[in-house]
């Protein structure tokens, strides 16, 4: 039993001065950036060995198909998400391909090790070597520790987090104007990922910083959010993002599904933190750490995670970056065999998530590919299609363009992960969506629509407006229970 703690050391300086010193900083960084990178690509071994993870690598994914074919962010092209990780599709299919994610999961792994280093270095300068090592381990560690479909995919949490790092790490340093540019980051790969804002603030304030420092990290947020919204549409860059997606963040008609689907993540979480959660725990009884920013840093994250109500698996990656570092630093304080059996702790968690996600099937995976099959049997590469489902990855595995903007049905009834009918319907949609979905119907109807709702409350039983649609179609076939339509009268135009 500890009977007394030390202070912990905050700072440890990376320019003590010496020969010797600067050597060893030397060597330390290329050492650990490459042990590093080895586990990111060993943790994520089972990222490359399936061709989609989850409905977002496939939303990405048309989206930046139809990016290069012209279309408009926010315009004809729109999701709920700001523009940075389709402009990054956009830019990685345009160099390789958009036959494959392989590109795309390898700029994943970059990202993940970016966000390791900026922990390690953060740590290393407030605890020394063996603490950046830690920090960095850790957050690969834990970064792996939710459902493989959450954490193996290349979506929008992944390229947030190391913009958070770097906001973090800049205003550990004072350098005000980046931390901003940072946040900026943060906040265009994933709204919440400005919560991050919450312990910069925090320390501009410790800091007794001048006006002068707030004004160059003001700026430096808002500058580029303000050019992004000029460089798409900004009306449609502020309601896609900000203000029209009031129903969707409400939980109505999902209560008991949401709150079961929040507890068992943070349940599947806290297994993955089961080498750090204990540490924390006891360093919080026995010790002040007096690193306020980083307790802010995972309450800000924790209540991202809450906001909108959804309490998907991937949300939960923005708690991985603070704990990593929490835990860290209450191996700091503790005993050094702490340290050990923490790492060793850590390392089975992580091999047990590694084996879930070689070894787990994916029968949604598998139904769209047979959804896609059947599509590219009966259209031709030029035909445009509708799937009228939640897995748009259909697209993309068929490689046939949308017949509509909105890519899920979802964004016409408000369908998302579990909710019954209480808050699903036309009257629930996006704002002026159906209007437009209508228009384009008319406009270019579609070879083949399919009706990939399989009971769900969002089926065209419940929508009559996708019924009045169907009604110049003929059924053909069925593959799982989606049923798949070809026009009626090829002459004349949909309903």
């Amino acid at each position: 039993m500890l009977t007394e703690v030390p202070t912990p050391r905050l700072y440890v300086s990376e320019d003590r001065g010496g020969t010797s010193v600067r050597r060893r900083t030397r060597r330390y960084w290329p050492r650990l950036i490459l042990a590093l990178t080895a586990l990111a690509y060993a943790t994520r071994i089972p990222s490359f060995t399936r061709p989609l993870w989850n409905p977002d690598e496939g939303y990405l994914a048309v989206q930046a198909r139809m990016l290069a074919h012209g279309g408009t962010l926010y315009e004809t092209v729109v999701d709920r998400k700001p523009p940075l990780v389709p402009w990054l599709y956009e830019a990685v299919f345009a160099l390789f391909g958009s036959d494959s994610l392989t590109p795309v999961r390898v700029c994943a792994v970059a990202a993940h090790v970016v966000t390791a280093v900026f922990l390690a270095s953060l740590a290393r300068r407030r605890w020394g070597d063996t603490a950046g090592r830690t920090a960095g381990t850790l957050c690969l560690l834990l970064s792996i520790g939710l459902n493989p479909e959450d954490t193996q995919a290349a979506t929008f949490e992944v390229f947030m987090l190391p913009w958070t790092a770097a906001a973090l790490w800049c205003a550990d340093r004072r350098r005000w104007g980046w931390c901003g540019l940072a946040i900026a980051g943060a906040f265009l790969s994933k709204q919440t990922g400005g919560a991050v804002l919450v312990p910069v603030v925090w320390m501009l304030w410790r800091a007794g910083c001048p006006r002068s420092a707030v004004l160059r990290c003001g700026v430096g947020v808002l500058a580029p959010i303000a050019a992004t919204a000029l460089a798409t549409t900004p009306t449609g860059f502020v309601f896609w993002t900000v203000t029209g997606s009031g129903a969707y963040a409400s939980i109505s008609g999902s209560e008991l599904h949401v709150l079961l689907r929040g507890l068992t993540n943070a349940a599947i979480l806290s297994v993955a933190c089961a080498g750090v959660l204990p540490p924390i725990a006891r360093v919080l009884r026995i010790a002040r750490t007096g690193c306020g920013e980083l307790w802010l840093w995972f309450a800000s994250s924790a209540a991202a995670v809450i906001f909108g109500f959804h309490f998907f698996g991937h949300y939960y990656l923005q708690l991985v970056p603070p704990l990593a570092l929490l835990g860290t630093l209450a191996l700091h304080i503790l005993p050094r065999e702490h340290l050990r059996r923490s790492l060793l702790a850590s390392a089975c968690c992580g091999a047990l998530f590694l084996s879930w996600g070689l070894l787990a099937p994916r029968p949604e995976l598998a139904h769209a590919q047979r959804l896609a099959s059947a599509v590219e049997e009966r259209t031709g590469p030029d035909d445009r299609v509708l799937i009228w489902g939640m897995h748009p990855e259909t697209y993309w595995l068929a490689n046939r363009r949308p017949a509509s903007r909105f890519l899920t049905a979802g964004l016409l009834t408000n369908f998302s992960g579990g909710r019954d009918g209480g808050g699903v319907g036309e009257r629930f949609a996006v704002p002026g969506s159906w209007a437009t979905f209508r228009s384009e119907i008319r406009a270019r109807p579609p070879a083949v629509i399919v009706d990939d709702s399989r009971g769900g409350p969002y089926g065209p039983g419940r929508v009559p407006s996708l019924r009045r649609v169907l009604g110049a179609y003929r059924e053909v076939a069925r593959v799982d229970g989606a049923v798949v339509y070809e026009r009626a009268h090829p002459g004349r135009g949909a309903v």
